[in-house]
């Protein structure tokens, strides 16, 4: 993880007061003296801060259920953001594991473990998310085959990766997909002649929603180590 979050997980100090702490060479990684706070750094190597051991606290990995009208981001941006939900002290020092945008509901993980989330966004991982899509129009007897096939997206050199659809009624579907290209879900059925009207997030990966909207849990052993 980055140095700055190193600090900031192993004491009571805000990002820009750690920062600050870095650049003037008060932190010491085996020893030596690191200015630049984004080195990264690992849980098992000697980090001083004026001459005491730091320890991080243990990672923390949480479920919510993020409703309509709340951003993915750690600061208010238009909308409130989505850890104004999370209950638990310094949760604005997590990080969101896949994010949705304003308009869409749905499952959503936070974690301050870097390492944990990398595993479930590395394309190498081919992490399955499976989202419930209301359409404008009844969708089309070909979407499945060309979903399944890969579509070229405006603006995209390679063709997206093959996807899942599974139709529930005419304009409603769920379509499971292993990327997290930008807009994608909206962007594939536009491309095909339709239009996303509701976007929902059910699972990522072995993760599965289970909470009503806008409540948060903490996950299972089990949730956790699928991705360590």
């Amino acid at each position: 993880m980055r140095l700055d979050r190193f600090v900031c997980k192993s004491t009571d100090l805000i990002r820009p007061d750690a920062i600050a702490l870095i650049n003037n060479g008060r932190v010491v990684v085996n020893g030596e003296v690191i200015i630049n706070e984004a080195t990264q750094v690992h849980e098992n190597n000697c980090i001083m801060l004026e001459g005491q051991r730091l320890t991080p606290r243990p990672s923390r990995y949480i479920m919510v259920h993020k409703p309509l009208d709340t951003i993915c981001s750690n600061v208010d941006e238009g909308y409130l953001s989505l850890f104004h939900l999370i209950n638990i002290e310094r949760a604005f020092d997590l990080h969101i594991v896949g994010r949705l945008d304003t308009d869409t509901t749905g499952l959503v993980l936070v974690t301050d473990d870097g390492r944990w989330s990398y595993n479930i966004i590395t394309p190498k991982k081919q992490c399955k998310k499976v989202y419930r899509v209301g359409l404008r129009d009844p969708v089309s007897s070909d979407t499945a085959l060309l979903f399944q096939l890969g579509l070229q997206l405006q603006g995209e050199k390679s063709m997206t990766l093959p996807a899942e659809l599974e139709v529930i009624s005419p304009k409603e579907v769920l379509l499971t997909i292993t990327e997290g290209r930008f807009h994608q879900v909206k962007r594939m059925f536009a491309a095909v002649g339709n239009r996303v009207v509701s976007l929902h997030r059910q699972s990522i990966g072995e993760i599965n929603l289970d909470i009503e909207l806008g409540q948060w849990r903490h996950l299972t052993p089990d949730e956790i180590m699928y991705y360590k």
